[in-house]
């Protein structure tokens, strides 16, 4: 059960790998734009923002991954239901459907497992269910335990509420895959675009070293290469910003 899914903590493996894939970026365009070890030491911070964008890369994708989950769940639910359970017993059901669905410690099994504990301790389902709604940051999760809360609250038929539920749930992230697909060639020619200039400055650097000499090991260059820097950086999260999809 994870306490705030916006919240991501690297292990041990992937805080060395990102660790070092920024360390790698760090030296090349601290190559590229100083030709110095100390301007590498400049820009260094920049480690700290690459593995940021990394954990926020794994938060949306594993947001995106309890979205789907949640929509099995909410699938099982709903034959439970069908079955005759109450809404309390039938996540226990769910619990037991989904287990052959997905493997042992998957999201929507703990969460879900986590709920059925919370009502063994006479919490009321939808205030488990808010909860679980409330950690995950996922907006149709929330909406769901508002609706569930609500038609609990005033006797709602929660059979349809929970199978109009699902097929929406059904419908949007359809609706994401395809645009997800869409963009796919766009996000491809983006990630091209942004390592061009660093592409075109390397092959200068080899090509034509005297070229760029007067831009390194002086003020007025460093201040220039410090410029562009900063607009390059700014530009791929721009790019970044525009191909991204929210959950």
């Amino acid at each position: 059960m994870i306490d705030n899914y916006n919240i991501y903590r690297f292990s041990l493996q992937e805080s060395i790998r990102y660790f070092f894939e920024g360390f790698m970026i760090i030296l090349v365009l601290g190559g590229l734009f100083y030709r110095s070890i100390p301007g590498i030491i400049i820009i260094s911070p920049l480690i700290y923002i690459y593995c940021k964008k990394k954990k926020d890369e794994l938060i949306q994708k594993r947001k995106w991954q309890l979205n789907i989950e949640f929509r099995d769940g909410i699938n099982s639910l709903s034959a439970a239901l069908n079955a005759g359970y109450s809404a309390e017993h039938a996540f226990a059901q769910a619990v037991k459907d989904l287990r052959r669905m997905y493997p042992k410690g998957a999201m929507i099994i703990n969460e879900f497992t986590y709920i059925v504990n919370r009502i063994q301790m006479n919490i009321a389902v939808e205030k488990a269910l808010y909860d679980f709604g409330k950690r995950s940051h996922v907006e149709d999760i929330i909406s769901f335990a508002e609706v569930f809360a609500t038609a609990k609250r005033t006797g709602g038929d929660i059979m349809k509420i929970i199978r109009t539920t699902g097929s929406i749930i059904s419908n949007k992230l359809e609706v994401k895959r395809e645009i997800a697909t869409l963009i796919a060639a766009k996000k491809f020619e983006a990630n091209i675009m942004k390592i061009v200039p660093a592409g075109i400055l390397c092959y200068l650097t080899v090509s034509s070293p005297d070229f760029l000499k007067p831009l390194y090991h002086n003020l007025f260059g460093n201040l220039v290469m410090s410029i562009l820097l900063v607009v390059y950086a700014f530009t791929c999260h721009l790019i970044d910003k525009i191909t991204a999809i929210e959950i």
